[in-house]
């Protein structure tokens, strides 16, 4: 059984709470515990289709990244703690990450060569949150892959329609870019990618 704690949290003290086996995900967002909702088949095939489209890339152009099963983030804020759906890290800097060998924990943005996110129902966390936390970090890539059309509208458009956000960071800030048909996806990590958002969408039903 977990035991239910009701004071804020510090990431170390998340770290040392968290289950050792966890059949769950769990998350701390300003100090909170969150456990993250189970993922709906759908959810499961598009990060699975991601995730193989780049380990393909990473073997077919001999990049220096690695996908981990496992990882959580530690931004600035001590009070956050997060576990991307795909990160992508840049192996020469693992070396300078304290936490790395022992405990899989990412402390430093130039270690991420890319992080993904795909919306489920806590879309806020998502757009909101984890966009400013990796800004902060100084994480170069982030997409947040919203294949139902989740997100508000000040992020999506109006109609909502599924959307995959491209965040890329210039001068210290986002600048982002919204694929929502068969163009090809622009990316930093991955510049000879050959993958639409429409591919990615459409893996919901494999």
């Amino acid at each position: 059984m977990i035991a239910t704690i009701s004071k804020p949290l510090s990431f170390d003290e998340f770290v040392d709470w968290y289950p050792e086996n966890a059949t769950d995900k769990y998350e701390l967002h300003n100090g909170r515990i969150v456990k993250m909702p189970l993922g709906t088949g759908e959810h499961s095939s598009v990060i699975g289709f991601i995730a193989g489209e780049l380990h393909f890339e990473i073997r077919r152009s001999q990049l220096p990244l690695a996908i981990p099963g496992d990882c959580l983030l530690k931004p600035i804020h001590d009070e956050s703690g997060y576990q991307p759906d795909i990160i992508v890290l840049n192996k020469a800097q693992l070396s300078e990450e304290p936490r790395w060998q022992k405990e899989s924990i990412i402390t430093k943005g130039n270690s991420v060569g890319l992080a993904i996110e795909v919306v489920s129902t806590n879309w806020q966390d998502d757009y909101l949150r984890k966009v400013g936390e990796y800004e902060l970090m100084g994480i170069p890539e982030y997409w947040i892959v919203d294949y139902l059309g989740l997100g508000g509208r000040r992020f999506i458009g109006n109609p909502k329609k599924p959307t995959l956000s491209v965040y890329q960071l210039v001068d210290g800030e986002y600048e982002v870019t919204l694929f929502t048909g068969n163009e090809r996806i622009e990316s930093l990590a991955f510049p000879e990618l050959q993958l639409s958002a429409t591919e990615i969408f459409t893996a919901k039903t494999i």
